[in-house]
């Protein structure tokens, strides 16, 4: 099925030169480009972008850091993420995007330029006209969508679609969205939990929250301060959640080993080393779990009774980082008796389904303007 489908799409990865935008001598990254595509998984935690070749070109955390005086960027990606918790007073490290969402408008569209720039940096003599596709929460409001369109007009994008991230993952696993046929998307990102049924091109239903991966975070800070009395930084806690984080309290063979926490004594300030094991994370981690389950439950009470008969062939997809979380695919299994099943490449399926649409504009009609 899903080979069929990309099969049938005017194959992204191999139309290297397009009449509409390039004249006769043209390529995508020559002296004579007038016209640069690229398709960007704008997510809270990473930014991923691909090229016009469907090349992964930039795949960066979402941070910018800005000087605090002039508002300058200093930094972004993987640099600015160095500083993030480590920043003197003349530094502002800054997550541009909270919940799924643009926090703060100013810092996201440096962010954008500074990662754009490194598409295309040393390779012409201007910056060239951008042609955009961009992923963003199905649960977006007008004012959220218009921030990011405009977030990008001013980052040079003059050409300018929008895609739900749930159908841009569809797409990136190769599911046949335009059949008659239902297939459902769990996307769990930095910022939120995309869910929605797609069918004939559409979204027939869809549940997006604000509960993801930073609430999985938040979780495990809030617990080691409560359980262990000790302080952890954010990003100990992201290190907690890939090292030990599980949604399951038995894990069987693939239970891994406990981690070791540094950090300070939170009324001592004493340095402590403490050893977690997935079994007390996933205790923490029950009520977020949960709540990604009641958007699942709340999605599936509203699909229509053909299209549930379908997820209970096909099963149902999860992608995101939160596909990521041990156990997680077994414990929605058992609780809900349809197969789910991970994506090959979680992280990066609303990204491949983004530079899929690129090479689509004129057949998808579920892109946006």
């Amino acid at each position: 099925m899903a080979s069929s489908f990309l099969d049938n799409l005017q194959n992204p990865f191999r139309q290297l030169f397009d009449s509409r935008n390039y004249g006769k001598k043209g390529g995508r990254s020559g002296f004579f480009s007038f016209v640069q595509e690229i398709a960007m998984d704008l997510g809270t935690a990473n930014t991923i972008i691909i090229n016009g070749d469907g090349k992964i070109v930039v795949d960066e955390p979402s941070v910018v850091a800005l000087d605090k005086r002039t508002e300058k960027m200093r930094a972004v990606g993987a640099k600015a993420k160095l500083m993030y918790e480590k920043e003197n007073p003349d530094i502002r490290v800054i997550r541009p995007l909270r919940d799924g969402v643009i926090a703060d408008f100013s810092a996201c569209e440096q962010m954008m330029r500074g990662l754009i720039g490194m598409v295309h940096s040393g390779r012409h003599f201007f910056s060239p006209s951008l042609r955009m596709v961009i992923g963003v929460p199905s649960g977006s409001t007008e004012v959220e969508l218009r921030a990011v369109r405009d977030s990008a007009e001013r980052a040079d994008g003059r050409d300018v679609y929008l895609i739900f991230e749930p159908m841009a993952a569809a797409v990136g696993i190769g599911l046949d969205v335009e059949a008659p046929e239902g297939n459902m998307i769990v996307d769990i990102g930095g910022g939120s939990t995309e869910i929605a049924v797609i069918s004939l091109g559409g979204i027939v239903t869809n549940s997006s929250i604000r509960t993801a991966g930073d609430e999985l975070t938040f979780a495990i800070q809030e617990y080691m301060s409560q359980q262990h009395n000790v302080k952890v930084s954010e990003r100990m806690a992201e290190r907690i959640k890939i090292n030990v984080g599980s949604a399951l309290t038995d894990l069987g063979s693939e239970a891994p080993e406990d981690y070791i926490v540094n950090g300070p004594n939170k009324i001592t300030a004493l340095p402590m080393k403490v050893p977690v094991c997935y079994q007390e994370i996933a205790h923490c981690l029950d009520r977020t779990v949960k709540s990604i389950e009641n958007a699942i439950h709340n999605a599936l009470e509203h699909t229509p009774q053909e299209l549930y008969a379908d997820l209970m062939t096909n099963g149902i997809w999860i992608t995101g980082g939160g596909a990521l979380l041990r156990g997680l695919d077994r414990r929605l299994e058992t609780k809900f008796q349809i197969p789910f099943h991970i994506a090959k490449d979680p992280l990066r399926s609303v990204a491949y389904g983004a530079g899929i649409a690129l090479k689509n504009i004129d057949r998808f009609t579920f892109l946006m303007r």
